[in-house]
């Protein structure tokens, strides 16, 4: 009987251990396929999102061009000289320039978003600071204290410009 239960053993045994290196086997090979399917459907999705992608990063680069003093000033003219009324008029169209490209922080990182907001932010301060001076008294005279402050300093939208030259490099 002893010699009964030793023969099935022996016989078990082998059998048990190549079932488990089947089950393990098995158990590697349908993990390694759903990774390999995640990854073509990735490999898929980012393909189709890439060209938005590229398109929001495009529409930022617009908006931070369209905000930089400069551009602004010539683009967007007094309608009377008083000062505040042309402080009000750039500050509502660097605004209504922000919140045209609002649904693009989607498809950017959250520090190109951050760095974009921050780039409008300090633009309107510098606007705001420069309508402050003692030298302003009317539109005109804004108009060239902020053009003659863009002289000494870059405008913020610069480091802006070139984070998202850096960022949308680096997604190739």
């Amino acid at each position: 009987m002893e010699l009964d239960i030793i023969g099935l053993l022996l016989y078990c045994i082998p059998a048990l251990v190549t079932g488990a290196i089947a089950f393990l086997f098995f158990k590697e090979h349908v993990e390694n396929e759903n990774r390999r399917r995640d990854f073509l459907i990735q490999k898929d999705l980012q393909k189709d999102a890439l060209p938005i992608r590229l398109q929001a990063y495009e529409r930022m680069s617009l908006f931070l061009e369209r905000i930089k003093p400069s551009k602004l000033l010539v683009r967007v003219t007094p309608n009377s000289s008083d000062k505040e009324d042309y402080e009000t008029l750039l500050i509502a169209n660097i605004e209504q320039e922000f919140d045209h490209n609002l649904s693009q922080q989607i498809y950017v990182t959250d520090k190109c978003w951050s760095i974009t907001s921050t780039a409008k932010n300090a633009t309107i301060q510098m606007i705001r600071k420069a309508n402050l001076s003692d030298k302003v008294d009317s539109s005109d005279k804004l108009r060239e204290v902020i053009l003659t402050d863009m002289i000494d300093k870059r405008a913020p939208s610069d480091a802006a410009l070139s984070f998202i030259k850096e960022e949308v490099s680096n997604i190739w």
